[in-house]
This record gives C-alpha cells, sequence and structure tokens, in this order.
C-alpha cells in the first residue's frame, strides 16, 4: 500500500508579511494569493521491519532510523522529523511507526513559494490519509502552522499553509487570538487564463532563508518603526485592492497594484532586494511589464511579473538576455491539498 500526497505552490500576490505575529495581532492581517500547478509531492509506504526511512529526492538525502517514539531530527530533514515526532505524540499515543516516506517538490527550496510549508502540508497529508486523522481543512493548516512555527520554531508566517491546503485564489485574513478566515474567490475561469497567460514567473537562481528578513520585520513591528509599519498597512491595502479589482474581472488593475506593493514591501525590513532584484524588475518593466514582486519574503527567489497584451514575450527576452535564471510555465491551480491511496 502507498499513501500519497501533493500540495500546490502558491504565489503571493498582495499582502504578504501582514499574516506574520504581531502584526497580525495588533493591526490584523490580510493576504491575497493563488496557487500554481507545481507541488509538494509526499508518499509513505508503511513497512514492518521497525525502520523509519526518509527519502529526500530534491535534495538526495536517505536516511534510516530505528523506530522510537520520537527522533532527533536529522540536518536537511527538519521538518520530517519535526512532523513524525508530533504525530507520534499526538495521534499515536507516543507509539513508534515503522514506514519509509518520500519527498519531492516541482520547484527549488527557499524559493519564495512558500516550499517548506507547502511540504509540511503535503506530508500531513500523507499521514492524514494512511493513519485517518481527523483533520479538516482548517486543522490541517493549522496543524502545519503549529509544527513549523511553534514546534520547530522556524520563522515565518500563516499564509503557506492555508494556501497549500484550500489552493485555488483565496483572500486570507489574520486576526488577533490566532483567528484565520479564508475566503476562497470565485474567478472566472476565462479570467484566471488570461491573468497566467500575461504572468511571467522566473527563478532568480538565488536562494535564500527567509528567517532573517521576517526577523527583522517583527522586531520593526515591535519597535513601532513608524515608517516599516505603514509600509506594511499600505501592503495591506493593496491586497483589498486585488480582491476587488479581480472579482470584478478587472485585471489592468494587477500590474500597478503589484508594483504598489513592492515598492512598499522593500521598506518593510532590509534585505528584501538588493541591486540584482533591482536590475531584473527594472528590466522587465522597461520591456513592458506594469508590475511585479518577489513571491515571498525578499532577498531571491521566484520574481513574478504581470505583462498585459503581449508584452510577456518581449519581457521574456529582456530577462532571458540577463541570463539569471529559469523562466517557469505554469497554470494557476484549483485544488488545495489531494491524498489517495494505491492499493
Amino acid at each position: 500500500m502507498l499513501y500519497r500526497s501533493k500540495a500546490p505552490f502558491r504565489l503571493g500576490i498582495a499582502g504578504g508579511g501582514t499574516d506574520v505575529s504581531p502584526y497580525s495581532d495588533l493591526y490584523g492581517g490580510a493576504v491575497l494569493n493563488v496557487t500554481i500547478d507545481r507541488f509538494a509531492h509526499a508518499t509513505i509506504r508503511p513497512t514492518d521491519d521497525g525502520k523509519i526511512t526518509f527519502i529526500h529526492i530534491n535534495d538526495k538525502i536517505v536516511r534510516t532510523f530505528d523506530s522510537a517514539p520520537e527522533i532527533t531530527p536529522a540536518e536537511g530533514l527538519e521538518l520530517q522529523c519535526g512532523i513524525y515526532n508530533s504525530i507520534a505524540r499526538k495521534y499515536c499515543d507516543g507509539k513508534p511507526l515503522s514506514f519509509e516516506l518520500t519527498t519531492q517538490m516541482d520547484v527549488p527550496s527557499g524559493s519564495g513559494l512558500g516550499t517548506s510549508s507547502t511540504l509540511v502540508v503535503a506530508i500531513i497529508g500523507a499521514f492524514t490519509e494512511w493513519l485517518g486523522l481527523p483533520l479538516g481543512k482548517y486543522d490541517t493548516a493549522q496543524y502545519a502552522y503549529e509544527i513549523e512555527r511553534i514546534d520547530l520554531g522556524m520563522a515565518g508566517g500563516k499564509q503557506d499553509q492555508y494556501a497549500a491546503t484550500f489552493g485555488g485564489v483565496n483572500f486570507i485574513e489574520f486576526l488577533e487570538g490566532n483567528r484565520v478566515i479564508v475566503n476562497p474567490l470565485s474567478i472566472k475561469d476565462s479570467t484566471l487564463y488570461e491573468w497566467a497567460m500575461n504572468t511571467v514567473l522566473i527563478f532568480t537562481n538565488q536562494r535564500r532563508k527567509s528567517a532573517n528578513i521576517i526577523e527583522q520585520q517583527v522586531s520593526n513591528v515591535k519597535q513601532k518603526k513608524s515608517g516599516s509599519v505603514e509600509a506594511m498597512h499600505q501592503v495591506k491595502a493593496e491586497a483589498f485592492r486585488v480582491k476587488k479589482a479581480l472579482l470584478q474581472d478587472d485585471l489592468a488593475t494587477l500590474g500597478d497594484a503589484l508594483n504598489t506593493s513592492w515598492i512598499n514591501k522593500k521598506k518593510m525590513a532590509e534585505g528584501i532586494s538588493n541591486e540584482f532584484i533591482d536590475t531584473v524588475y527594472e528590466t522587465a518593466m522597461a520591456a513592458g511589464a506594469t508590475g511585479g514582486k518577489i513571491s515571498g519574503a525578499g532577498g531571491g527567489g521566484f520574481m513574478f511579473f504581470y505583462c498585459p497584451g503581449n508584452t510577456r514575450y518581449a519581457v521574456e527576452e529582456a530577462l532571458g538576455k540577463l541570463e539569471i535564471g529559469e523562466i517557469y510555465d505554469f497554470e494557476f491551480s484549483k485544488e488545495g491539498l489531494t491524498t489517495w491511496t494505491v492499493k
């Protein structure tokens, strides 16, 4: 028997960073994101050999442990080990399991598409399929958040776990008391097709760890640095603006909203942009894009640009001349976490 799952990665369109405490607790956060047809995959094969084996395809990691109620996290497998430890403790009465877990991602890690959180959601999904865990969508997303942010102490927000679990285009509100409200947006298929057609997604070949940027952003909010906090207010406002535009099939607004979001996002913390990223952005805009941004905390990873009409071809050509990285073809994904069993 094989127990499989997949969860989609997301593009953070507007409001990113306002889902991070303490901003979301003090002011309320709002994020608009959309998932794409690139996924994190997880497969569990139960065994009876008293072993736990983790195989992570992307980083070519294979590690076997003796089955135990808790295992010490290994380098490169912190997420896998942390999830197992939590599930064994919370749902298996501390009894050890024996299995092989294989994971793989369709995009590079640390690329700004919510890779870590999406992988956590996919792994939880595979365990849910195998063990029949009583987890609905909100439960799964919150559980993924707790494992990653609380148990493992990894800096970050809440949007990625909910995007990966729910899928599609979502306007998500983050409120005081850890309350989260997911508002799926009903967007016409023709609007989604045109939106995807007009979006250029490029990996900059610069992987980054978002923790330092997020920690500085958190510090700025705690210290009530007016420039940073006001920038976050503006970034949140753009999430509401994009929501309204999409519901009205007004894609023309999207480029300007992305550009405004990017201008304000750079004010939230140091390191979000740099000379290289600015060059990429200016090149795309000069070639016909009307707006764009980094997807994620910043510092590298994926960037995307809105290119109306047929300008995407000129933008792709201009970015190609920079020889900075790969342009990814994609479509938007309406489905979130999906699990199934192979008998």
